[in-house]
Formats: structure tokens, C-alpha cells, sequence
């Protein structure tokens, strides 16, 4: 019997968030050895409404990584980092300065966007969060810079690509038409290396995969390579 695929047919919002959460917490035990923040990675096709990526943070986050009482937070907006969260770089920055620890320590300067990390320390008294991105760099962001950050529970599919995961678990909540193409759905799954796990309805699937529309991009390359 294969365990390397499972597809759970909902279309209640409710109960999708419900099935994320438990197997993000408990339920892929049964399977492997799988631990969320080193393992583990959902994704969803857009960042709003109930199963978009901002909402599902937010539950996971709760869920995964609660507020613990004497453990440092800080509140940027509508967003709250804590230590223990895992995050992803959202922009390049060339200037940001890092440090690897391998007996001899190595420095270096520049992360990238779709860099992931976890947040290891909150330093109030210098307005900074500390930052150890899973190639082991570690780097100190000022409260100014959080913009750079975002919380990576959950991403978008589109976010995702270049990157792979041992366990992917993909939500396909209905949306714009725009979001449900059979290119994205490819994408999605093809991030799996070990398991991969879809929640939706066969409607949203099914049109994902008979989608096939793609936008005409106009591009200056031709002419350039010609010149």
C-alpha cells in the first residue's frame, strides 16, 4: 500500500481549515517521522479569504506556535512575530549582513526572496528580531525591515516554485479563475518529494485541470537576441 499521496474531498472551509491544522499537528505521524517546521509545507493558490494564505498563517501559527507566557512577541500591524516562527524573505536585499557558524565563523552579506527561516530571538532593547534561514545563515533584522518577512506556514503556490519540501499539503480552496490553472495545480504538486496531500472538491480540480488558458506575455526578447 502506497502512502505517498492522499486526497480528502471537502468543500466546507470550516473543515478544511480543521483537516490542515490536525495534520499539520498530529495526524501525518501515523506516516513518518514528520515534523511541520523542518518537514512540512502548505499551500494554496491565493493569499485572501478563508483558505488564502493570510488566514491559514494565522490559524497555524495559533495552532502550531501559540503565545507562551514570558516568550517575547512583537506586533507589526496585523501580523505578530514570535520566537519559533517560520518565515520566509519576501524581497531581495543585497546590503543585509549574515553570519554561518561552522567552527570558524563566515559572514557575508545579501538574502533573497524565498528564503526560509525561523525566528530564534527578539531583541527589544535594539528594536531587532534574530533570524536563522535553513542554509544555517543567521541574521538580525531591525523592526524596519519586517516588511522584508513574511510568515510561511502557509504560501502561495506560486511562492513555492524553485523550492521542494518532504511533505507538501496542497489547498484548493474556489477562486478566481485566474488562480485555478492546470500549469499552478502542476506546480503544486511537483513540490512534493515524499507525500503529497490535496484538500478540495472535485469541481475545483477538475477546473483546474481542464484550464489550460494562459496569458499572452509580450516580450522585447526576440528583438534583442536579433540585434
Amino acid at each position: 500500500m502506497n502512502n505517498d499521496f492522499f486526497y480528502i474531498n471537502e468543500i466546507n472551509q470550516e473543515r478544511i481549515q480543521y483537516n490542515v491544522v490536525s495534520l499539520c499537528k498530529e495526524r501525518l505521524k501515523n506516516y513518518g517521522d514528520y515534523n511541520f517546521f523542518s518537514d512540512i509545507q502548505v499551500l494554496t493558490p491565493t493569499k485572501k479569504g478563508a483558505l488564502g494564505t493570510k488566514e491559514l498563517n494565522k490559524i497555524l501559527q495559533q495552532s502550531l506556535n501559540p503565545e507562551k507566557i514570558n516568550s517575547k512577541q512583537k506586533q507589526m500591524g496585523d501580523r505578530i512575530f514570535r520566537i519559533g516562527d517560520r518565515i520566509m524573505q519576501i524581497k531581495n536585499n543585497y546590503d543585509i549582513m549574515w553570519e554561518k557558524k561552522y567552527g570558524e565563523s563566515k559572514f557575508g552579506t545579501g538574502i533573497f526572496n524565498g528564503e526560509f527561516g525561523i525566528i530564534s530571538n527578539i531583541n527589544e532593547e535594539e528594536k531587532q528580531i534574530k533570524v536563522i534561514f535553513d542554509d544555517e545563515k543567521v541574521a538580525w533584522y531591525p523592526y524596519s525591515d519586517l516588511d522584508q518577512l513574511e510568515h510561511a506556514y502557509a504560501i502561495t503556490i506560486h511562492k513555492s516554485q524553485g523550492s521542494e519540501f518532504d511533505v507538501v499539503l496542497i489547498v484548493l480552496p474556489q477562486s478566481a479563475p485566474m488562480l485555478l490553472t492546470r500549469n499552478l495545480l502542476y506546480t503544486g504538486i511537483t513540490r512534493a518529494k515524499k507525500m503529497l496531500i490535496v484538500i478540495g472538491s472535485n469541481k475545483v480540480i477538475e477546473f483546474m485541470i481542464g484550464n489550460t488558458d494562459s496569458k499572452k506575455r509580450n516580450t522585447g526578447l526576440k528583438y534583442k537576441l536579433c540585434e
